[in-house]
């Protein structure tokens, strides 16, 4: 199960589990408030929620992990992710009405991608996790059996000519196809059906 959550810029996912859920992206600093809104229309308790991933560690994909993490839920990091996780902090840090707490990778749970099968599984999520680095290095996807492919800001499949001689958006969109996803889900556009 699949819900959207639209409180900001940036699409948020949430992913039901049988145990716990994983919430996947978030949007900017600052936006608590109407993410709390965003739960309550989808009917999803913070109790729910046990993981919270960032697509990648852009700004608008982060913003709100420290405050999650802080309400008891656990990041989760992909290894290819671990160089990443601080770069937007000096972003932050110049709103000083923001009050951003830098994330702790610390306290995160880390996997690789090979992982993340039975990871999802322990919380009761058929699927996994691939590297797709072809919107930024730390970028990764994460693909359900069920046919969904949440994608971060990888530029949608139907764009991939118009960027001529980008191989590695080939190999992402090559290795996500590879899964016969049903429904594409983006952070920045609606979902596309196959």
């Amino acid at each position: 199960m699949i819900k959207l959550l639209r409180y900001g810029n940036t699409n948020t996912y949430f992913v039901g589990g049988e145990n716990k859920g994983i919430l996947i992206d978030t949007d900017w600093a600052g936006t608590l408030p109407a993410f709390y809104k965003a739960l309550k229309l989808c009917n999803i308790r913070i109790e729910d929620i046990g993981y919270v991933i960032a697509t990648h560690y852009h700004p608008d994909h982060m913003g709100l992990i420290s405050e999650l993490n802080e309400l008891g839920i656990k990041l989760l990091l992909v290894d290819v992710q671990l160089d990443y996780v601080h770069f937007p902090d000096e972003i932050f840090n110049r709103d000083t009405k923001l009050r951003y707490t830098p994330i702790s990778e610390n306290d995160a749970a880390v996997i690789s991608c090979a992982e993340s099968r039975t990871f999802l599984a322990s919380l009761g999520i058929s699927g996994e996790m691939i590297h797709t680095p072809a919107h930024s290095e730390d970028s990764v996807s994460i693909l359900l059996d069920e046919g969904a492919a949440i994608v971060g800001d990888l530029p949608p499949f139907d764009t991939v000519e118009a960027y001529n001689e980008n191989e590695c958006l080939r190999k992402c969109w090559n290795d996500i196809l590879e899964h016969h996803p049903k429904v594409v889900y983006y952070s920045h556009a609606n979902e596309r059906y196959f």
